[in-house]
């Protein structure tokens, strides 16, 4: 007798319950924003069983997740999540940036991580609904130019202590408010730009066929030791290093670029790869700043003075050295649907600064302004998911 089909991911199931406790929403300049607590009202949450599949999804008001101690995401970290963001544009519309690529890519992490399968398109469904309840209050059309943090989450639900792939799971949804990014000053100064603690040959965040390519919880815990000595000395983020030869792998939990100059004379954008490896996650913001530069900057379309050439390949800090020492070293930026597009100013290596200058700054700018103009709405661009408000 063959096994009874599991239930899908079904967003067309979806049940919304009422909630009478909402809450009010805190003015912009309120220092409450900053906290990164302020959640919407509500969130979506849909359970999972190996037995039974997936339950229908409800939206429920935000509020605790009910976990027993020994569930499997406590004992064993088996979740993952995703990261985008929603925008009111400037002509009043509500768009995503590229969802389905996050949501395929939560599918991999889910995957990787021995958690529950879903179709993608159903779970950006159930991310479009929660944005249609919620931005009416909390992205309302008189404050074009804002926009509101998404964070889907998978977790391992299973009260076993056994080490084993949960038979239990739940997806849950939720929205908070995100303050937009600003230029990071040097030392107070008016001058923008990220200054980068290389990581020590004792640490590193990710290792070959382990879950460096996966967005996963415990990649960012084992993170943190790292970053607070970082902070502690003055440093925004951790510029993390693999191997021997001190390949580049990412900053903090950001996409990293460096531009420099080829001994002949050519100007280039490198980036690290993404390969059997699986050192690197497969950043949105990193994917469209990649495809965006090989268009505005190819040789004979870009304006003057800006052409470049990008590549995704293994950067080692002995070529970052060599190029600064040589003066060839133009710039480097950090990139994230978080931390958004940053330029680095500084590098911390040996017990030595690397200034990375300013040179790549037009070119940041250029992708900065063109990514914002698709994200607001005022550049039309299949990258703009709308969100069709009735």
């Amino acid at each position: 007798m063959a096994a009874p089909s599991l239930a899908p991911l079904d967003a067309s199931k979806l049940e919304i319950k009422s909630h009478d406790t909402p809450k009010p929403v805190p003015d912009v300049d309120s220092p409450e924003l900053a906290s990164l607590k302020v959640s919407t009202d509500r969130m979506v949450v849909a359970t999972w069983t190996s037995h039974q599949g997936w339950a229908n999804p409800q939206v429920v008001p935000y509020g605790p997740v009910p976990l027993m101690p020994s569930a499997s995401a406590l004992q064993y970290a088996t979740q993952c999540f995703e990261g985008m963001k929603l925008f009111r544009g400037y002509d009043g519309r509500l768009r995503l940036f590229r969802p389905l690529y996050n949501c395929e890519r939560m599918l991999k992490s889910a995957t990787r991580i021995s958690l529950p399968s879903f179709d993608p398109e159903e779970l950006l469904k159930l991310i479009r609904k929660l944005c249609l309840l919620e931005a009416p209050k909390w992205l309302p059309k008189d404050k074009p130019g804002s926009a509101l943090y998404l964070r889907p989450t998978m977790i391992g639900t299973d009260s076993s202590l056994g080490f084993k792939v949960p038979d239990e799971a739940a997806l849950y949804i939720f929205m908070v408010y995100w303050p937009p990014p600003k230029p990071v000053a040097l030392n107070g100064g008016g001058a923008p730009g990220t200054r980068l603690l290389a990581s020590s040959e004792s640490a590193v965040r990710a290792w070959p066929g382990g879950t460096g390519a996966a967005k996963v919880g415990g990649n960012y815990g084992s993170a943190l030791v790292e970053h607070a000595l970082a902070k502690k000395q003055g440093y925004d983020q951790v510029l993390w290093l693999y191997g021997p030869d001190r390949q580049i792998t990412e900053a903090g939990s950001t996409n990293i670029f460096v531009m420099w100059k080829t001994a002949s004379g050519a100007v280039e954008m490198v980036t690290s790869p993404l390969d059997e490896n699986n050192l690197i996650l497969a950043g949105n913001t990193r994917r469209s700043i990649i495809e965006l530069s090989r268009e505005m900057f190819a040789p004979g379309k870009a304006e003057e003075g800006m052409e470049c050439e990008v590549f995704e390949r293994v950067i080692t800090m002995a070529e970052v050295e060599c190029a600064a020492r040589e003066g060839r070293l133009i710039g480097a930026f950090v990139v994230g649907t978080a931390f958004w597009i940053q330029e680095v100013s500084e590098i911390m290596y040996n017990g030595q600064t690397i200034e990375v200058g300013t040179g790549s700054e037009r070119h940041v700018s250029l992708l900065r302004e063109r990514m914002t103009d698709i994200m607001y709405g005022r550049e039309e661009n299949s990258w703009g998911y709308i969100v069709e408000e009735s």
